[in-house]
């Protein structure tokens, strides 16, 4: 029995909320986030300390879901460098595919006011079909399939007008994929202060030529409320676990390329990546 398996059972005890119910009352696309990462193994101290009117969401039976993004970023990885550089104007993009139900998103994160995050996005289709002119080096199977692995004219014309409200003139740029990530995703909700979290686990990481870092004995929590901790956040305090500046698009990059800059991402790396490869995290 894994420290997963004992996981499941705390979940499985919580009330359920539907998606629409937790969108009204949680949706909180601007926000600020804290997020933890920490030993799978310390889950089951954290999840059994939470209120009791913790809810968990639920979609047809099912309370753990499966998640692929695909980031896009420049030549010249001007995403990558914003958040590396703690740049006041970033931008993350990516396409985010809900496995269970075939849905893709089109999402941009950009920064608000006191360190929010803003997250803005739409639905996306990809074709059935490769499309003509896909870059060289792209391979033809998973996880770059279809339009995935480029932004068809409406989505960039999008991505252009977001980033500009954002004062980022993206226009010059030229956008392809990164990265891919894949997870598996539980979502709480936390009636008491209206806030949400976040559980991720079997977290993978691949770049395009298909070099690929797994971290199955560690987890992602992230809470996502305003500007005050919520209940969560004081209890994970209180198991000694502090927010760190870890970043899926960030740091797995960093794990994967050690020819980037990734000061901002070094403990990190050297705490929670034993193997990632020589350099980075060294």
């Amino acid at each position: 029995m894994t420290a997963l398996d004992s996981v499941r059972p705390v979940v499985g005890a919580l009330r359920p909320i539907g998606l629409d119910e937790l969108v009204a009352q949680a949706s909180l696309l601007t926000r600020l986030d804290r997020k933890y990462m920490l030993p799978v193994a310390d889950l089951p101290f954290f999840l059994g300390g939470l209120d009791e009117d913790t809810r968990v969401l639920e979609a047809d039976g099912a309370r753990e879901f499966g998640y692929r993004s695909v980031y896009f970023d420049t030549p010249e990885m001007d995403g990558y460098l914003g958040a590396a550089r703690s740049r006041r104007r970033r931008f993350k993009l990516r396409i985010r595919t809900y496995l269970d139900s075939g849905q893709h998103f089109l999402e941009i994160k950009t920064r608000g006011p006191r360190g929010t995050t803003v997250k803005q996005r739409v639905p996306y289709e990809i074709p059935d079909r490769v499309p003509d002119g896909v870059p060289d080096g792209v391979p033809d199977e998973m996880p770059y399939e279809g339009d995935v692995r480029r932004l068809g004219p409406e989505a960039r014309a999008y991505v252009d007008s977001v980033l500009a409200e954002a004062g980022i003139n993206s226009r010059r740029f030229r956008f392809g994929p990164a990265l891919t990530t894949y997870y598996r995703r539980t979502t709480l909700f936390l009636p008491a202060t209206g806030s949400r979290l976040t559980v991720d686990t079997d977290l993978t990481w691949v770049l395009p030529d298909g070099t690929t870092l797994r971290t199955p004995d560690r987890t992602i929590v992230e809470t996502k409320s305003g500007r005050a901790g919520s209940g969560a956040d004081r209890l994970l305090w209180s198991l000694k676990h502090r927010p760190c500046p870890v970043s899926k698009y960030g740091t797995g990059l960093a794990a994967l390329r050690p020819d980037l800059p990734s000061n901002r991402w070094l403990p990190v790396l050297r705490r929670h990546f034993p193997t990632a490869p020589d350099g980075s995290s060294a």
